[in-house]
């Protein structure tokens, strides 16, 4: 076996594993999740928490955030079908047990109870 030489390094192979395919919101799929009022507590404090109706898919919208849907943003955001949490929700939570399904779309959260 040859030893590698220090003066003269192998460059890095790379190669790659497969193109992903996967459409924005099987990707943000990915990053969906059950978490607690603590987990969401400190994304409301900084304002970037919004409850989205059971109507919608979260992914769906978690996509037109990310890609800058603004008209389909704006649409839901009038028609009240996504809400930014207010005091009122957020009382409310701190004091049950209640759980939330979330998805993160840096700087925005997105949630609903479950």
């Amino acid at each position: 076996m040859v030893s590698p030489n220090p003066n003269n390094p192998e460059p890095l192979k790379y190669t790659m594993l497969g193109d992903d395919t996967s459409s924005t919101e099987e990707k943000l799929g990915k990053y969906t999740g059950t978490v607690d009022w603590k987990y969401l507590q400190p994304h409301f404090l900084s304002g970037v928490l919004y409850f989205v109706d059971p109507s919608l898919a979260l992914t769906e919208v978690g996509a037109a955030f990310s890609e800058d849907g603004r008209e389909r943003v704006e649409a839901w955001l009038k028609a009240g079908d996504v809400v930014k949490i207010a005091d009122l929700h957020a009382v409310q939570w701190e004091k049950g047990g209640t759980e939330f399904e979330a998805l993160v779309v840096s700087p925005f959260v997105l949630c609903r109870p479950v």
